[in-house]
Formats: structure tokens, sequence, C-alpha cells
């Protein structure tokens, strides 16, 4: 019976490959300096970067882009969306199974917030210093990214 349950069920998910997520790290420049949005997730409430599955037919960061209006009501500005880095964290499955997950990070300029958007009433959103937000993560990869971000373009606080 346990070999059965190691050889069908366990044995394959530590071979197979991690899934892949995308993930939008939103940001703005403030008086105090840089800024990054986070939200919280809709069941554990724990806070979280806007992220979600590959999209059909939309890139990498376009899907992000996406995943970040509808979770968190983000209208970027133009500049196009920036790969800055990688986690991985544990997705808890349907059935209670962890799936490794590798996220693919993109830095999304914030023009403005939204005040209705598709999940404005799951999540809450709040924006924090890169530091401060690294210390309310669960994901040490997550956590040791917004310590180190690299260097972001945005506009001036107050502009758009």
């Amino acid at each position: 019976m346990l070999s059965s349950v190691w050889r069908s069920y366990i044995q394959p998910m530590l071979k197979r490959p991690a899934n892949l997520q995308v993930a939008a790290l939103c940001y703005r420049a403030a008086p105090t300096g840089l800024e990054v949005l986070m939200i919280t997730s809709r069941e554990t409430r724990r806070w979280i970067l806007p992220k979600g599955w590959p999209m059909a037919g939309r890139r990498s960061g376009g899907a992000a882009a996406q995943e970040a209006w509808e979770e968190a009501g983000v209208i970027a500005a133009p500049r196009p969306p920036r790969l800055i880095g990688r986690y991985r964290y544990d997705k808890i499955a349907d059935g209670g199974l962890p799936m490794p997950t590798d996220v693919d990070v993109f830095a999304i300029e914030v023009a403005r917030l939204a005040d209705d958007f598709p999940e404005a009433h799951q999540r809450e959103r709040r924006w924090m210093a890169p530091a401060a937000a690294a210390q309310l993560v669960a994901e040490p990869d997550l956590a040791q990214l917004l310590r180190s971000l690299p260097a972001l373009p945005c506009a001036a606080p107050g502009a758009a």
C-alpha cells in the first residue's frame, strides 16, 4: 500500500518541474522614496504581490499587468513591464498538496489606482517601503527580492 502511494503520488510530485506564475511588483515614487503595492491573498490574508498563471495570447509581462489590474486596480504607466527577478514558493493545490511554483516578477510603474476593479471587495491593498514589505511576506525568496530591488525608473512623486 505505502509503496503504491509512493510510486503513484509522491515520487511523480518530487520529479515534476515547478509550475510557473507571473507577478507584478507595482511601484511608485513617493516623497519618502520608492514604494511597492502589496495586496492580501483572498483566503489566508497574507501579504503578497498580484500574481497568476500565464495567459494564452499574452506575453508574461502583459499577464502580470492584467493580474495587477484584476487584483489591485492598478492602471499602469506607459512604461512596459520589466522582468526583475524570480522567486519560488509552494502553492497549495485544491487537494491540500504543495506544488513547487516559480514566479517571474515584473516591475510595473503605477500611474494610478482605480477604486472599482474586479477583486476590490476581496483584498486589501497598501503602499509600503520595500523593506517593510520584505518583513511581511511569507516567501523568503520574495523577501530577498524586495530587499535588493534593482533601480526602477519612475515619474516624480505627484506626477500623473
